[in-house]
C-alpha cells in the first residue's frame, strides 16, 4: 500500500510525491532499493531536498506508565536541487544501506506485528512535508534465522516480537531501541523458565545474541530475570541446535542470587546491564521443528499494512 499525500504546506497544486519500494523484503545491513516518483503541481517547484526516513513504532516506559511512539532511526538524502515543472513527472531511484540492527518485521512470510515504515520529505521553497509514507518489510540475516529455527528444533515456541525503546548495558547497541522476540519454553525448561526473550544485536563484524530468562521461583526463592549474551560470526557454520542448547543451559543453570559468579560472557539482570523500557507484543505460534509461523493473535498482513498508515499519519497530526 502507499500513501499518496498532496504537498499540503504548499497549498492546492503543490506536487505530490509517490515512493515505490522494490518488491520482496530487505535484510539488516543490507541494501532497500526502489524510486521516489514525483509529479508536478500547477505551477513550478525548485525541489531542495527529498529525504527518506526510516520510522518504527516502539513502546517507552515513563513515570506515567508505558506508552507507544514512531521512532526514526536512520535518514538519507536521496535528491533535490533542481526544479519540477508544471505537470512534470520524474522518477529517481534510490539505493540506501539499512542499519545492521533493523528489526525484523516477518518470519517465512508472516508477520510478527512489528511495524516499520520509510516516510518520505520534500523540501520544497523553504517548506518541508512528509508526503508519502510506505511499509518496511525486512527478514532475518541467514544467522538469525539459524538461531531460531534452532530453538524451535529444541522445542520453543514463538510468543510476540516487540520494540523497546531503551538500550542493554554492556552491549554495542547502536539504535535508541531494540527487538524482543519473546518464545515460551520447551518440556524441558518449562519448570524452571516462565519465558525466554532472544535480542539480536548485528554488525558489520558480527552479532550479539541476547538472551533474557524470566525464572521461576522455588519453594525457598522467588523468581527473577537473568540475561546472558554470546558473540557469533554472521556466516558461521555451527551445529546451532547443540550451540543454543548449550545457551540456555547456561542460562537457567546459574545461581540464582544477587553477586553470585556470572560465567565469562554473560551478565544477570540484576546488575546495571539491564533492559530498559516495556514490551507490546503480537501473539505468534511457531511450529517445535522448522518454525512454520503463523499469526494466532494480533495483526494479519493486511491488518499490519494498514496500521502502519493510521499509526504514523496519527503521529505527523500531532506533530
Amino acid at each position: 500500500m502507499v500513501f499518496k499525500r498532496l504537498l499540503g504546506s504548499l497549498g492546492v497544486g503543490g506536487p505530490t510525491v509517490d515512493t515505490v519500494l522494490d518488491p520482496g523484503p530487505v535484510r539488516p545491513g543490507g541494501t532497500l532499493t526502489g524510486q521516489v516518483r514525483l509529479k508536478g503541481g500547477q505551477a513550478g517547484f525548485d525541489i531542495e531536498a527529498i529525504t527518506l526516513e526510516l520510522v518504527a513504532r516502539v513502546e517507552a516506559e515513563h513515570e506515567e506508565g508505558e506508552s507507544e511512539g514512531a521512532v526514526a532511526f536512520d535518514r538519507f538524502t536521496v535528491g533535490g536541487g533542481f526544479r519540477l515543472a508544471e505537470g512534470e513527472e520524474r522518477d529517481l531511484p534510490f539505493s540506501v544501506p539499512l542499519p545492521w540492527e533493523t528489526p525484523v518485521t516477518e518470519l517465512y512470510g508472516q508477520p510478527l506485528g512489528i511495524v516499520l515504515g520509510v516516510r518520505t520529505e520534500l523540501s520544497v521553497a523553504g517548506a518541508k512535508d512528509k508526503g508519502d509514507l510506505d511499509p518496511l518489510t525486512v527478514g532475518p540475516l541467514p544467522v538469525q534465522e539459524a538461531v531460531l529455527e534452532a530453538f524451535g528444533a529444541l522445542g520453543f515456541g514463538f510468543r510476540s516480537a516487540d520494540l523497546e525503546y531503551g538500550r542493554i548495558g554492556g552491549t554495542g547497541q547502536r539504535l535508541p531501541f531494540y527487538q524482543e522476540i519473546e518464545i515460551v519454553p520447551s518440556a524441558r525448561y518449562a519448570d524452571r523458565v516462565n519465558e525466554v526473550e532472544v535480542t539480536f544485536l548485528a554488525g558489520p563484524g558480527g552479532m550479539e545474541v541476547v538472551l533474557e530468562a524470566d525464572r521461576r521461583g522455588g519453594l525457598l526463592s522467588g523468581g527473577h530475570d537473568a540475561l546472558t549474551r554470546f558473540t557469533v560470526g554472521l556466516h558461521d557454520s555451527r551445529d546451532w541446535t547443540a550451540e543454543v542448547d548449550g545457551w540456555m543451559r547456561e542460562l537457567v543453570e546459574r545461581r540464582a542470587s544477587h553477586g553470585s559468579p556470572v560465567p565469562h560472557g554473560s551478565y544477570d539482570s540484576h546488575d546495571d546491564h539491564h533492559r530498559s523500557g516495556p514490551g507490546m507484543g503480537t501473539a505468534v505460534a511457531a511450529g517445535a521443528a522448522g518454525l512454520a509461523v503463523g499469526v494466532v493473535g494480533g495483526m494479519v498482513a493486511a491488518e499490519a499494512v494498514d496500521e502502519i498508515g493510521d499509526f504514523f499519519e496519527g503521529e505527523e497530526e500531532e506533530e
